[in-house]
């Protein structure tokens, strides 16, 4: 009898033999795709050990996805270097809804390439290959590797230092235990082999038929622009044919509703070359969702006792300096200009102004909270390669707010404002939400990052995370997320389709006052510093704007809507009659148009249907004899014969009760 040994599966001792794998302890669960080992994954294949505690991965959790899309990468890999020998491989981790892979290739892919991939691809999913874990020296890799530049560069053996990976790597540097998977056919020759940490999928049949690649472009090697130009691949795996082809038809809905596509069809803005890339100009129709949005919002920042402040454009980049922003945000700032020997910047944050402003004269602590709010129009040096229409901008408008406080003030104020910025996103029509906290990394590349003592951002850690779990709402922790001064909470926002957007964002800073040496006179009449705590309600207006485009699809609430009435005759002689009806209505606060086009009638109804009105508003013979209109809705539907003043007391209900038409 072989001697046993002891496992903890899930909170469940187990006596199993010795050199039992995971995959002998998951048995007949073809669900489970890989091992978390003492809190590490590993691959099925793994021999535990006494005492190991064990849980088995799916696909439906997102480390198993993980698993099942760097798995997918690596079927890719193969398939390009099937095809095309001379190919030299970069990296291909796991990514937000599916994988990349970037090659080295004298030519760039096509679309008929990428279907002849998937083809090749599909035959090594259906040989069922193994995937088989070897432990490698750096010389044994380099040996293996040697025509393979980019793979040695990673270990680093050639062109760059140990442990200087590029990010998503599949190799772990710097000391790691180098490891090669070699992809296995069934009869145990070796058919690839790849450089990689994994772990991976026990066979390529668990991939099925479930993956697609997307598309192809260029992309620089480890993200810098002074390193070759390499060619990415961008696929997409899932657990089912099913959940594919739901991502698929996501996909094709998120395309009808780009924000970027709307925008130019109903005429709300654009992103004129000779102002360069990020920069949007916002045209009247935008510009009355814009306003719409501006003032409301401004109105409900003073209604919860904000006080409404301005600040310019550019300041001496010493203020960013006492801020901390510089050295830590340089990169994302534009570069200084220089007038009158001194240096100054476009400003990339509010804050420090604001802190200005509170340093202005003395404050007391009957003053506290004080809230103070703008629309600070902030600039960001953004990649090119990042710049998406609204949803990533170089030039935005934030509604900024900084909120000083005492420190027993501090968690109350992060509650109001986390109550404020989710009641603000119901008035727009975002009602799903989850909370994301943001913590300093304490471990790892990133931590001399953060400023500040242990206990200042255990205490302001503890305020947001308590205020996060007593909202109800499901908390996220994202570690190394937070900002150099302090942690935050992230409100992620679902829109219609499911799709989830990072909007408001509560930042709890010890740092800047510090650096500003703001205080206030306490009541025993000493002199105390402030938390002060950061806020953007939507992150930018822009950016907001952009979402609601694609949440919508354009077809806006009455209250948003730049047209909310559109007037459209049967005949060219019911003009002056309508048009006397939508005066009515533009004098009550309306916002009306007439279609005085040559256009036949049933083309402006389609004109006025592509644009998305709410209201349309019809008038023929019949309607003018009864001192009447039609209306024709959104959805198709009709509704004749309706008395003026009924109709101008419809349309200002739906305003007024800011509800989709």
């Amino acid at each position: 009898m072989s001697a046993q040994i002891t496992v903890n599966v899930a909170g469940d001792e187990r006596s199993v033999p010795e050199q039992t794998t995971a995959a002998e302890l998951f048995e007949g669960d073809r669900a489970v795709l890989v091992a978390r080992v003492n809190g590490e994954l590993r691959d099925l294949a793994h021999v535990l050990s006494d005492g190991d505690a064990v849980e088995p991965v799916t696909a439906q959790e997102q480390d198993g996805l993980d698993v099942l899309r760097h798995s997918a990468a690596h079927v890719l890999a193969q398939a390009v270097q099937e095809v095309n020998p001379k190919a030299k491989l970069g990296i291909g981790p796991p990514v937000r809804d599916g994988f990349y892979y970037d090659f080295d290739v004298a030519e760039p892919f096509t679309p008929e390439d990428l279907k002849a991939l998937e083809k090749v691809m599909q035959r090594i999913v259906n040989e069922g290959q193994t995937f088989a874990r070897r432990e490698v020296t750096d010389q044994e890799a380099a040996a293996e590797l040697a025509d393979e530049p980019y793979k040695i560069e990673l270990i680093g053996l050639k062109g760059g230092a140990a442990g200087d990976a590029a990010e998503g790597a599949d190799v772990e540097v710097g000391g790691a235990q180098l490891t090669i998977y070699d992809n296995l056919k069934r009869d145990g020759s070796r058919a690839w082999g790849d450089l990689c940490r994994g772990p991976h999928v026990p066979s390529t049949k668990v991939l099925g038929n479930a993956f697609k690649l997307m598309r192809s472009g260029g992309a620089y090697w480890r993200g810098s622009e002074k390193n070759p130009q390499l060619q990415r691949v961008y696929g997409t795996a899932w657990p089912t044919k099913d959940e594919l082809k739901a991502y698929l038809d996501r996909l094709a809905e998120a395309e009808k509703r780009d924000h970027r596509k709307l925008g130019a069809e109903l005429d709300l803005f654009s992103f004129p070359d000779e102002l360069g890339s990020g920069l949007a100009v916002f045209h009247p129709k935008g510009g009355i969702i814009k306003r719409e949005m501006e003032d409301y919002v401004r109105r409900r920042h003073i209604e919860e006792g904000f006080e409404y402040v301005g600040t310019p454009h550019i300041s001496k980049d010493g203020l960013f300096h006492t801020s901390g922003h510089l050295p830590y945000y340089a990169d994302t700032m534009f570069p200084p200009m220089e007038f009158e020997g001194t240096e100054y910047r476009l400003k990339a944050m509010n804050c420090p102004m604001h802190n200005l402003i509170f340093r202005s004269r003395g404050r007391s602590y009957r003053e506290l909270p004080l809230r103070l709010f703008e629309f600070g129009s902030v600039y960001r040096f953004e990649k090119s390669g990042v710049v998406h229409g609204l949803t990533r901008v170089r030039g935005m408008t934030q509604d900024d707010s900084h909120s000083y406080v005492t420190a027993e003030q501090a968690p109350g104020e992060v509650k109001h404002l986390l109550d404020f910025c989710l009641g603000l996103f119901r008035d727009f029509g975002l009602d799903d939400f989850y909370l994301e906290l943001s913590t300093r990394d304490t471990e790892g590349d990133k931590k001399d990052k953060f400023i500040g003592s242990d206990e200042e951002w255990e205490v302001a850690t503890a305020v947001l995370e308590q205020v996060a779990e007593e909202s109800g709402l499901e908390l996220v922790p994202d570690p190394g997320g937070a900002a150099y001064y302090g942690p935050k909470i992230s409100v992620q926002a679902r829109d219609a389709i499911g799709r989830t957007w990072q909007m408001s964002t509560i930042q709890y800073d010890f740092n800047q006052p510090a650096r500003f040496g703001l205080e206030y006179q306490a009541s025993d009449g000493t002199r105390k510093q402030p938390v002060m705590i950061h806020s953007a309600k939507f992150g930018s207006i822009e950016r907001f704007i952009g979402v609601l485009v694609e949440h919508y699809a354009g077809a806006f609430p009455v209250w948003l809507s730049p047209v909310q009435v559109v007037g459209i005759p049967v005949a060219e002689d019911f003009n002056d009659y309508l048009w006397d009806v939508l005066s009515q209505m533009k004098a009550k606060g309306i916002r009306v148009e007439l279609d005085e086009s040559d256009d036949r009638f049933p083309k402006k109804i389609r004109n006025a249907s592509k644009s998305k009105v709410p209201f349309v508003l019809i008038a023929g013979e019949e309607d003018r004899a009864k001192n009447a209109v039609s209306f024709r809705y959104r959805n198709g539907e009709q509704k004749n014969g309706v008395p003026i003043a009924d109709a101008i007391a419809e349309v200002l209900e739906a305003v007024a009760s800011r509800r989709q038409v």
